[in-house]
């Protein structure tokens, strides 16, 4: 499977963006999926993820109240709102793909499959 993250930008702090997973070659609903960030001189680290049908969701303290995962299926499509954003924020955002149930959402190794990324800069 090959997942394609967009939506990423330049924004000024408070502003909002939505970020876009999208799947091709197997369908969205096969996996759970995380959003991760990664900026430079820092770990790659969780920011939010959703099981295969959104039951169960995932928010990094960080970003709680500001960020909101969600999925829709039908459009293979996972997205990740995001409001409030601080300059804190910036970072390349990845979208990744888990296909074995159980485990945690949190570590990177837990995910098989990884987008391109997608950078977002938010100045202050």
């Amino acid at each position: 499977v090959q997942l394609q993250a967009s939506g990423g930008g330049l924004v000024q702090a408070g502003g909002s963006l939505r970020l876009s997973c999208a799947t091709s070659g197997r369908t969205i609903s096969s996996y759970a999926i995380g959003w991760f960030r990664q900026a430079p001189g820092k770990e790659r680290d969780i920011v939010a993820a959703i099981s295969r049908t959104g039951g169960n969701i995932y928010h990094a303290d960080s970003v709680k109240g500001r960020f909101t995962i969600s999925r829709d299926n039908a459009k293979n499509t996972v997205y990740l709102q995001m409001n409030s954003l601080k300059p804190d924020d910036t970072a390349v955002y990845y979208c990744a793909a888990k296909l074995a149930y159980g485990g945690t959402y949190y570590n990177t190794y837990e995910y098989d499959y990884w987008g391109q990324g997608t950078l977002v800069t938010v100045s202050s």
